[in-house]
């Protein structure tokens, strides 16, 4: 285990479960780290055939953790570009994994962690999860998830998404095409295992060529989103209403824009 998840692997099957559930697994730059490289590591494996992405306790992943956007209004041009490249990274690594991905849902899965959790091949969530972008009412920027929300479910549904900033439910998100299946009768774990039990009965040398061929279809068109959305993730920290929104959020009050 490391600091911030938990990692196994049985049966062909490695899940890396986000472990932070008294900050409802927000993301941290160590989590961020971390991540990266248990992909990495399960990406080379001959043991992982396919990968379960999850979060320890209530929630999947709450967004951005509160130190993290504390330090993001004092960063220097050069450590929001640094910073903007690491999680860049880690999503990609999420997105191009070479084997299937299942993500299991419950709880809330918010701004980045809603990024984490639809980048996967399948997203399967409980009933009562929740999804959104809200990074919008904190004076930030959903860059880096916007270049894989529009092809994921068009471009008029995430301006919806991104540009009002609101959280829906799991049925939503299912009529939206940003998750794969709502799992209401019965534990989510156990319809995830069934789905992964299909996937690792299937050829592995087709399920990578069949996945590498997906990607490969849009990889220069992403590469090229990717740089220009790092850019700007950087860039709006810098702005007043950045500083204000999260000034804002930590101190539990409305925000005043400029």
């Amino acid at each position: 285990m490391t600091q911030t998840l938990r990692v196994a692997t049985e049966n062909g099957i490695t899940t890396i479960t986000l472990a932070r559930p008294e900050r409802r697994n927000a993301i941290s730059s160590r989590m961020m780290d971390e991540l990266a490289q248990a992909l990495e590591t399960a990406s080379a494996s001959a043991a992982t055939r396919l990968l379960v992405l999850t979060g320890e306790g209530k929630a999947f992943c709450a967004g951005m953790d509160l130190e993290m956007l504390q330090k993001a209004a004092s960063q220097s041009v050069d450590e929001t570009l640094d910073d903007s490249r690491r999680m860049a990274r880690t999503f990609l690594a999420l997105y191009r994994f070479p084997k299937p991905t299942i993500a299991a849902v419950k709880g809330a899965a918010i701004a980045g962690g809603c990024g984490l959790a639809t980048f996967c091949d399948f997203t399967i969530a409980a009933p009562e999860a929740k999804f959104g972008y809200t990074e919008v009412r904190i004076g930030f920027l959903p860059a880096l998830v916007s270049v894989f929300l529009k092809r994921q479910i068009g471009e008029k549904q995430a301006n919806d998404l991104l540009l009002t900033g609101r959280i829906i439910d799991a049925a939503e998100a299912l009529r939206m095409g940003l998750i794969t299946e709502v799992v209401a009768e019965r534990p989510l774990m156990e319809r995830v295992q069934e789905i992964a039990a299909m996937l690792v009965a299937n050829s592995p040398e087709s399920l990578t060529r069949t996945k590498r061929l997906l990607r490969a279809f849009t990889y220069e068109d992403v590469d090229r989103e990717i740089e220009l959305a790092i850019r700007e993730n950087a860039a709006i920290r810098k702005t007043t209403d950045f500083r204000e929104g999260v000034a804002s959020f930590l101190e539990k009050r409305a925000p005043k824009w400029s």
